[in-house]
């Protein structure tokens, strides 16, 4: 895996003092675990404390509404592992994904998104379109299809990649290029890769958003987003729809994302590792008709995500030799250590059939997506190969 260091305020910082030391320098009575400040309101010693504070609202501690110095470090060291100048984290990866769009959009304005993000998010769009009179183009994950759907209305390009049930993965270089020349936002989910594998903003991305929910928290337990930009959007968005709207997340699960975060460089290291393994077991299957993970070498998007991503994240995808409903959920009920959820990103292996929704378009009803964990990779081989000897 390559490590990197990172320049904040003209000096390298390695990686390692991001998730370990950074914004931690003095820690309350020596703590060696960052404390967690449960309070809802902070008090001011002078008349002129309180007004510079009132003033400065944006990174001041005056209500819990506003800031908190536990979400304060690890929106320090989220912006900096994005190579961003500041984030915010939220209450929600839809939260992230909302606020940010929000903001860079008016009514009448024109949206190019891509169509295989994340289902809430295009639901999200839509209802903008219906309610302000957006007006909102979907279009196939390619950089010269998201090109080609720019019109003189567009004020924002909204991207995953790779994309959430089929990993598709999108030139971003190549879109951001046209967007900077043309003056519209771009702002993409960057969840599957997560910061240690990819950093959009590097890329010309203008906005990142996370559903901290999956790998930067990392262990079930925490439903969180993260938004992280330059600080002049960040504070626009904090200021214009963060506080207007209020999603705001508890200082407990703060705590836990910091948590998680010392972890993140390892465990996305054995997600990666694992999912190569699964990966290549399935390509060779001979009931299995195409698997979608960009990050294997055999993949025919490899070279594209190699030069985007430095390793690849537990979620793939793969469609079985069968057109048969009841295969699929022959096959998906004989999983014994791969379970039935719809989320992923922490140490679970879990499995979601496209046909379990009721949309499922019938090109997808073979369709299956899988989260590969941090256990034993052979024992999912073993489980996967049983399942499928079963159709």
């Amino acid at each position: 895996m390559v490590r990197y260091t990172i320049s904040t305020g003209g000096f390298l910082m390695n990686i390692d003092d991001i998730l370990f030391s950074y914004g931690e320098e003095d820690v309350p009575f020596k703590a060696l675990s960052f404390p967690i400040f449960e309070t809802t309101n902070f008090y001011f010693d002078s008349f002129d404390e309180m007004s510079k504070a009132l003033r400065n609202g944006d990174y001041e501690y005056v209500y819990n509404r506003g800031s908190n110095p536990t979400t304060r470090l690890v929106e320090r060291k989220l912006a900096t592992l994005e190579r961003c100048e500041d984030a915010r984290l939220v209450s929600s990866g839809m939260s992230a994904i909302s606020l940010s769009i929000l903001h860079f959009l008016n009514s009448e304005d024109h949206v190019v998104c891509v169509d295989e993000a994340y289902s809430w998010a295009k639901r999200f769009f839509n209802y903008l379109s219906r309610k302000f009179g957006i007006q909102v183009t979907f279009v196939p994950p390619d950089a010269d299809r998201v090109l080609e759907a720019i019109t003189k209305k567009t004020k924002l390009i909204y991207l995953e990649s790779p994309t959430s049930m089929r990993m598709r993965v999108i030139d971003i270089r190549k879109v951001t290029k046209v967007a900077k020349e043309l003056g519209i936002k771009t702002i993409i989910d960057n969840t599957w890769a997560s910061p240690i594998f990819q950093n959009p903003k590097i890329l010309g991305v203008d906005v990142v958003v996370h559903s901290a929910t999956k790998y930067i928290s990392g262990h079930g337990d925490v439903m969180a987003g993260v938004i992280a930009g330059d600080k002049e959007d960040m504070i626009g968005i904090f200021q214009e729809e963060f506080k207007n709207i209020g999603p705001v997340l508890s200082p407990i699960e703060s705590w836990l994302i910091l948590r998680g975060l010392r972890t993140l460089e390892i465990r996305m290291k054995k997600h990666y590792e694992n999912a190569l393994v699964v990966s290549d077991f399935l390509m060779d299957h001979p009931k299995i008709l195409e698997v979608n993970y960009p990050m294997n070498p055999r993949s025919l998007q490899y070279e594209l995500a190699s030069s985007q991503m430095s390793g690849g994240s537990g979620l793939m995808s793969f469609r079985l030799k069968t057109e048969s409903v009841e295969k699929v959920k022959e096959f998906v009920e004989s999983l014994k250590v791969f379970r039935m959820a719809v989320s992923w990103g922490s140490h679970e292996n879990l499995v979601v059939p496209r046909v379990a929704y009721g949309d499922c378009p019938k090109e997808d009803v073979n369709l299956i997506r899988i989260h590969v964990g941090i256990g034993n990779p052979e024992k999912l081989v073993e489980d996967l190969d049983r399942a499928l000897k079963k159709i």
